[in-house]
């Protein structure tokens, strides 16, 4: 039975649950996390909590308790369910109230924790081509706070999964625009960022709130200009993707990932890119080095 931290205790799974006030059930109103585990540890642990931080205090959520207390839940919680490597998910709501958009201000968020087993390829394995299938970027318009608020995502990923392949690519299409043009602007994956590789360039949306500050892309980037290839931070088209001659996309617990196809039309030449092997192996090494 899976172990779950819920408001200060450790139980099992069956037995967590919150209320059907709670306003993240009702409105959303709640930030997450999303962290990594590998060897038991927390994959860029600091820059998670840094987030989360930043999170709660864009949405005027009150922290649930200090920082050293929450890496210590989540190191329990790591160890009661020894997860070796996989996904750590942390969840704070506003709290509970009736019903109302109006809130008081002086609510108890609800926090809760729990664990996963890796989704995809270990780290030391070799990594698996993903497929993408494009999709609307419907999403709130702020993006770089992690909020619950993940209809346009939910959606997004069905249509790729229905489709038969394994990530979103969300584009801005706007009104009276071709949905399925090359000129529409990529924004980044259904949970993922995106990369493209063009030569010794390496394709990078800038920051803003149209996007999710993503704590591998953080990461990643720094590597991929240790490596040699010239960061270039700018927006781009579905074509400029098409086009490139390899991409990856990079999460909490994928790490470093290669695209071999999008729309059903290949990248590069639709198998594992250089530069993509070389980031993961080098992103693999430099995070290894600061689990939490």
């Amino acid at each position: 039975m899976r172990t779950v931290y819920l408001n200060g205790a450790f139980v099992d799974e069956a037995e967590a649950t919150v209320p059907i006030m709670d306003r993240g059930l009702l409105f959303a109103d709640a930030v997450y996390e999303g962290i990594g585990v590998l060897d038991g540890r927390l994959v860029d642990g600091a820059r998670h909590l840094d987030r989360l931080d930043r999170s709660l205090g864009e949405v005027s959520i009150p922290a649930p308790m200090g920082r050293d207390e929450l890496v210590g839940v989540l190191h329990e919680l790591v160890a009661r369910d020894g997860l070796d490597e996989g996904f750590l998910y942390l969840h704070v709501t506003r709290g509970v109230a009736e019903r109302n958009y109006v809130h008081e201000g002086d609510l108890v968020p609800n926090v809760f924790a729990f664990t996963q087993p890796q989704h995809g390829v270990a780290a030391d394995d070799e990594p698996v081509v993903r497929t993408l299938r494009t999709f609307p970027d419907l999403r709130w318009a702020r993006r770089d706070v992690k909020t619950t608020n993940l209809l346009g995502q939910v959606l997004a990923k069905q249509a790729a999964a229905e489709a038969g392949d394994d990530e979103a690519l969300l584009v801005k299409v706007p009104a009276g625009s071709d949905p399925g043009g090359l000129d529409v602007e990529v924004t980044e994956g259904g949970a993922v960022s995106f990369f493209p590789v063009v030569g010794d360039r390496l394709l990078v949306r800038p920051l803003s709130p149209e996007i999710l500050p993503g704590v591998t892309r953080s990461s990643v980037v720094p590597v991929a200009t240790a490596e040699g290839l010239v960061v270039e931070e700018r927006t781009y088209t579905l074509g400029e993707a098409l086009a490139a001659d390899e991409a990856f996309i990079t999460g909490a617990s994928s790490y470093v990932e290669p695209v071999g196809a999008i729309d059903g039309t290949p990248v590069g030449d639709g198998g594992v890119g250089p530069w993509t092997r070389r980031l993961r192996a080098a992103y693999l090494a430099d995070v290894r080095t600061r689990l939490l």
